[in-house]
């Protein structure tokens, strides 16, 4: 991959991330509003191997073989629609201790759900799996060897993904300096978890030919 096509692809894959607001950061905000900036790392590196995780699925061959075959497909579909459904639940659900007025630390969960759940949502949705096998190949030389162009292509998504969950996390977290009661950060949670829903239930739509 040449400097110039390197510039483009890292451009390019700035803004799939950024735009537009997917479960991934929906879940990542959530979770900087809820538990603060320590959690900014885990979440990144969370979001980051599921991108990671689903970009290398993708180009070793997952990516077509969900494109080409219905079944292989409405599997993938089936288990993150379930995912993104299970975890807004999850989420909304955790929600019920900011009914009471109690400190926000109590809403706290570990570092080590926080990256599971990070990663499980990026690596089990569809839809980037399916895209990364569109989007990748448009900066691939097909005349130079393969793999050090498809390395260099993982490796440059993985750190902009981790960049990106990180500042997001933090993002989040400054704002909830700014909002102190439980209750506010309890219904920022319902309404994250129920949109999480919203989306499984739209994953579930899908079809081979919109991705």
């Amino acid at each position: 991959m040449v400097f110039e096509t390197w510039l483009a692809f890292i451009a390019a894959s700035t803004a799939f991330l950024i735009f537009p607001i997917g479960p991934t950061m929906l879940l990542v905000i959530t979770f900087g509003l809820s538990n603060g900036p320590r959690i900014a790392p885990v979440a990144a590196s969370g979001v980051a191997l599921g991108d990671m995780t689903a970009m290398t699925v993708s180009l070793a061959g997952l990516g077509a073989l969900m494109m080409a075959s219905a079944e292989v497909f409405t599997v993938f579909k089936w288990v993150g629609a379930a995912y993104l459904i299970w975890l807004g639940i999850r989420t909304i659900r955790s929600a019920r201790n900011g009914d009471q007025e109690t400190e926000v630390a109590e809403t706290r969960i570990s570092s080590h759900r926080i990256f599971r759940q990070c990663f499980g949502v990026t690596a089990l949705n569809p839809k980037p799996i399916a895209f990364f096998i569109a989007f990748v190949p448009q900066f691939i030389d097909p005349a130079a060897p393969l793999l050090p162009q498809f390395t260099a292509a993982i490796a440059t998504f993985t750190c902009l993904a981790w960049l990106n969950a990180f500042f997001c996390a933090r993002l989040a977290s400054r704002m909830r300096g700014l909002i102190r009661r439980a209750s506010i950060i309890a219904w920022f949670k319902r309404v994250s978890g129920s949109v999480l829903i919203v989306m499984g239930l739209a994953t579930l739509t899908l079809r081979r030919s919109s991705v």
